[in-house]
C-alpha cells in the first residue's frame, strides 16, 4: 500500500472519523478545523462553568457507529442511558407523550384518527426499505397515513416553524428515518430509552484527535482553509494563511454551500449542483434555570402564542446541577426573523418557558445563552438522493461529503462517523 498525503477539512464527527481511519491505515493525514476547537456542531463551550455542547446532542439505542468509536476509544465508562419522557404542550395544554397510552388519552384527536397515527408510527419503525420514499413529499405520506386531523395537531406546526417555505417539500424518507430511529429507541413500548457521553460529545471526539495525533497525523484548530487547488483535472493541495500546502488527496467535510467559493475551479455541472443545495439555519438558545420547565427530555409545542416547535430539556437526560433547556429556532437564513438581534430571541423564551411553566419567575433564569450556526440542516426534497453530487469528484484526489450525504438518515454523531469511515476506505483504495 502507497502511503497517501490527505488532508482533511473540518474537525466534526464526520471530519476526525476519516483522519482516524487514514491514519489508523497509516496514511499521512493532516486535519484543517477553522474553529478554535473540534467538534464543528457538536462542539462544547464554557456556559458560566459548565462545559456543555453549543447544540443538543442524544444517543439512541441503535447508534451502533457512535458505540463502535466510543469503544475503540475506550471510553464504555462514560456511556451512560436514561429512561426519559416526551411531552406535547398543546393549546395552552401540557399532556404525556411518546407511548400508546398517552395517544388514546390525549383528548384532541378522535380515535380513529389516533389508531391511524399510531399505525403509522409502529410501522415506520419496522420498515427498512426507504427507496420507494424518496420521490414521495413528507406531507403526502404522513397525511395519506393519518388523516388531515392528526396531521394538523401533531405535525403541521412542527413542520412548518423549523422549514417555512420548504414545509410542503420535504422528503417522505428524510422524516421516515427520523421517526424510526427515535421509535426504536425504546426499553419497551412505554419507556423511551436515550443516552449521553458524561463529558459531553467532547470527550469522544478530542480522543479522536488524540488518537490521530498518536497514529502521526496532525489536528489543526484556528486555520481555515482558504481554497483548493486544482491543476489538470487532479487536486494537488490547498492555500492556507496566505501558504500553499502540497498534498495527494482532500477530503472536504465543510458545510456544503461553502464549496463553490472554496473549491472554484470545479467543473461547471458539479459546481451548480452544489449551489443548489439548499441549508436552514438555527439560532439556539441554552437556558439555565433553578428548576425545570417540565418533567419532559423533549417536548412538542403547537400553541399559536409561540414561534416555536418543541423544547429540549437536557438536564432532564443528562443530570447536572442546573436545569438546561435548549430551544432551537430553525429558519431559512434569508428569513427576515433570523437577523434579530439576540436580546428579542431571549425575551421571547424567558417569555414561553413562563406560559409552560406558570410557576417559573424571573428569578429562576440565571443564564441565557445564544448560538448561531448559517448551515445547519439540510432541505432534503424529494429525490434528494438524485441531486447530490458524488463524494468523489470529477477532479482526481477530491472527495466532498456534509450532513447532506447521510440522507435519508438525519445529521449525528453516529451517521458522522459512518459516512467518515466510508469515505476513508474510498480514499484509501482509489
Amino acid at each position: 500500500m502507497s502511503v497517501k498525503k490527505v488532508a482533511v477539512l473540518g474537525a466534526g464527527p464526520m471530519g476526525l472519523a476519516v483522519a482516524y481511519q487514514l491514519a489508523k491505515d497509516g496514511h499521512d493525514v493532516t486535519v484543517f478545523e477553522a474553529d478554535d476547537r473540534v467538534g464543528g456542531m457538536t462542539a462544547s463551550f464554557n456556559f458560566e462553568g459548565l462545559d456543555i455542547e453549543r447544540y443538543y446532542h442524544f444517543i439512541c439505542a441503535n447508534d451502533h457507529p457512535h458505540f463502535e468509536m466510543i469503544s475503540e476509544m475506550g471510553l464504555n465508562d462514560k456511556l451512560k442511558w436514561t429512561k426519559t419522557k416526551m411531552g406535547f404542550y398543546y393549546e395552552g395544554e401540557l399532556f404525556p407523550w411518546g407511548n400508546p397510552i398517552s395517544l388514546l388519552r390525549f383528548p384532541k384527536l378522535g380515535l380513529v384518527s389516533k389508531l391511524r397515527y399510531g399505525i403509522h408510527a409502529f410501522l415506520s419503525t419496522k420498515r427498512s426499505d426507504w427507496t420507494r420514499l424518496d420521490d414521495v413529499s413528507a406531507t403526502t405520506w404522513i397525511k395519506k397515513w393519518i388523516g388531515s386531523e392528526a396531521y394538523d395537531v401533531l405535525w403541521k406546526s412542527l413542520f412548518d416553524l423549523k422549514f417555512y417555505n420548504y414545509s410542503n417539500n420535504l422528503s417522505a424518507a428524510w422524516i421516515w428515518t427520523r421517526i424510526k430511529r427515535i421509535g426504536n429507541s425504546r426499553y419497551n413500548m412505554m419507556e423511551e430509552k436515550l443516552g449521553y457521553l458524561e463529558g459531553g460529545s467532547e470527550v469522544l471526539l478530542n480522543a479522536m484527535k488524540d488518537r490521530i495525533e498518536s497514529l502521526g497525523g496532525k489536528v489543526i484548530l484556528s486555520s481555515k482553509v482558504d481554497k483548493v487547488n486544482i491543476d489538470r483535472g487532479r487536486v494537488n493541495g490547498l492555500e492556507v494563511g496566505g501558504k500553499i500546502l502540497d498534498f495527494d488527496n482532500v477530503v472536504s467535510t465543510v458545510p456544503a454551500p461553502y464549496i463553490p467559493n472554496l473549491i472554484p475551479d470545479l467543473p461547471e455541472e458539479e459546481r451548480s449542483k452544489f449551489e443548489e443545495l439548499k441549508n436552514i439555519a438555527v439560532v439556539c438558545l441554552i437556558v439555565k434555570l433553578k428548576k425545570s420547565v417540565t418533567e419532559n427530555f423533549w417536548l412538542n409545542i403547537n400553541d399559536k402564542r409561540m414561534d416555536i416547535p418543541g423544547i429540549v430539556e437536557y438536564s432532564r437526560l443528562n443530570p447536572l446541577k442546573d436545569h438546561i433547556v435548549y430551544v432551537p429556532y430553525y429558519m431559512p437564513a434569508e428569513n427576515d426573523k433570523y437577523s434579530e438581534p439576540d436580546s428579542s430571541f431571549i425575551n421571547k423564551v424567558k417569555s414561553y418557558l413562563k406560559i409552560i411553566n406558570p410557576e417559573l419567575s424571573d428569578d429562576d433564569f440565571i443564564d441565557i445563552h445564544v448560538n448561531r450556526y448559517r448551515y445547519a440542516q439540510p432541505i432534503c426534497e424529494p429525490g434528494f438522493l438524485e441531486k447530490l453530487p458524488p463524494v468523489n469528484l470529477a477532479v482526481e484526489g477530491l472527495y466532498v461529503a456534509d450532513t447532506s450525504y447521510y440522507y435519508p438518515e438525519d445529521r449525528g454523531v453516529s451517521e458522522g462517523i459512518r459516512f467518515g469511515k466510508k469515505i476513508a476506505k474510498m480514499v484509501g483504495t482509489e
